[in-house]
């Protein structure tokens, strides 16, 4: 067996997007196009003839070259067709190549190296096997007081549409908490979602009250998983109900086409608890940590 570090413009694209897609692990974020959407830079570990891949985000800073984690892509990884795979290796040869590393795994990634600092990230999802009354009768409590409050508020709920109204209630209210975020991150959403779209593999979802938009939300569709992308609600108007009844209209619509419905996780706990309150289950992946730059690179910071 042999891994080598490919440049992107000499990745065989339909080989590659072979192997994500009969991966064990596949992820709609691991796909070519995808990948060439959201990162500055990207490039891959391959074993052998595609048998199984690692996709590596790179940016170049202060003259480091380091791999990073990009806005829009909740898990990565490594890629497989087979169940057996030489994890190890990759996460070797990952490392001979990037001193400082901060990559995102995914859920069928299990690290047993001890010496590899992985930061344990959580995300929710709830699986959709059973008829939609069931899954409504294990909503908590507060959901369904969101619920008959969203009915006394008259909410309406749209589907499909352009991604405008969605980057603009994002920007202004969730975006306002993420530092971080740059305009050509927002640039990027707004490619994605118009690409996804024309694959039918993403949808967006808005809801509104008098006319004005109190709640939105794109949704990723891969295989027998449903995914939320992107979401935010109107902070200003937050007691209407809005956004869990997005998130049940949602569920209902997708229930008969799609197994899992996967929220996409937060490391804020009264998020991931709001999650949870669905009747949803918590599972982990790994952050993948590194920084062996010398001492005075230490507080380098992606």
């Amino acid at each position: 067996m042999s891994i080598k570090y490919i440049l992107r413009e000499h990745i065989d694209d339909d080989k590659y997007n072979e192997c994500i897609t009969i991966s064990k692990q596949s992820l709609i974020y691991g796909y070519s196009w995808y990948l060439d959407i959201v990162c500055d830079q990207w490039d891959a570990l391959i074993l052998d003839d595609y048998v199984a891949v690692m996709p590596i985000p790179w940016r170049k800073k202060y003259g480091i070259t380091y791999v990073y984690p990009p806005l829009w892509l909740l898990q990565l990884g490594i890629f497989s067709k087979n169940a057996a795979y030489p994890y190890q290796d990759f996460l070797n040869t990952i490392q001979e190549k990037f001193k400082f590393i901060e990559l995102r795994l995914n859920a069928e990634n299990i690290v047993k190296n001890k010496k590899l600092r992985c930061v344990d990230k959580q995300f929710q999802e709830l699986e959709m096997t059973q008829a939609y009354d069931s899954i409504r009768d294990a909503y908590q409590s507060d959901r369904k007081k969101d619920l008959r409050r969203a009915e006394h508020s008259q909410l309406t709920i749209e589907w499909g549409g352009e991604p405008k109204e969605l980057i603009q209630l994002f920007r202004h209210n969730v975006g306002k908490r993420i530092p971080e975020i740059k305009e050509q991150d927002y640039l990027n959403l707004k490619y994605l979602i118009r690409n996804c779209t024309e694959k039918n593999l993403g949808e967006i979802c808005a809801v509104y009250q008098e006319n004005q938009i109190v709640a939105a939300a794109f949704f990723l569709k891969h295989q027998e998983k449903i995914t939320i992308l992107c979401s935010s609600t109107d902070f200003s108007n937050r007691k209407n109900g809005a956004n869990t009844f997005l998130i049940d209209q949602a569920i209902q619509r997708y229930l008969n086409k799609y197994q899992t419905f996967n929220f996409g996780g937060s490391t804020i706990q009264s998020i991931a608890n709001y999650f949870v309150s669905f009747g949803a289950n918590t599972y982990k992946y790994p952050l993948m940590k590194v920084n062996r730059l010398p001492f005075l690179f230490r507080l380098f910071k992606s």
